[in-house]
């Protein structure tokens, strides 16, 4: 199974439905296929410049380590200098909750979504909102 565009959109608007309902700050969400490549994304009205791309870095990480961004938060404790490396590979890698892989009723991983704009905890529950609206799993790590 792949992600598709229309699954990728319902991600999105569910995600975002998500954080209007909960009071969450502006958020940008972004959904990767396994490629790793942008099929959707969405930045509300007042998030801030580069929200956008720590949304995109937390899913960059996700699919890179097979690992939900809180997984790799705290990795990150744990073995800093292999992260300090890391960094250099994934480009803009951003390891705190909010990205979120997305896998298929086998349990493969099909794409990530990554978003920003709130804390890290509200980030990560919006993704999986958006994910499990769309009928797929979320594994945040």
């Amino acid at each position: 199974m792949t992600l598709t565009l229309s699954a990728a959109q319902t991600i999105v608007q569910s995600a975002l439905a998500q954080g209007r309902a909960s009071g969450f700050r502006p958020l940008s969400v972004v959904v990767l296929d396994a490629r790793g490549a942008v099929i959707a994304a969405a930045s509300e009205d007042g998030t801030s410049l580069k929200r956008f791309e720590v949304a995109k870095g937390k899913a960059d990480g996700a699919l890179a380590f097979g690992l939900g961004s809180r997984a790799l938060a705290k990795l990150a404790v744990e073995r800093p200098h292999f992260f300090a490396g890391a960094a250099h590979v994934v480009d803009g890698l951003v390891p705190v909750p909010g990205g979120v892989l997305v896998r298929d009723n086998r349990g493969s991983v099909i794409g990530a979504v990554g978003v920003s704009g709130d804390t890290s905890d509200n980030d990560e529950a919006a993704a999986v909102a958006g994910i499990t609206a769309a009928g797929l799993t979320a594994d945040g790590g």
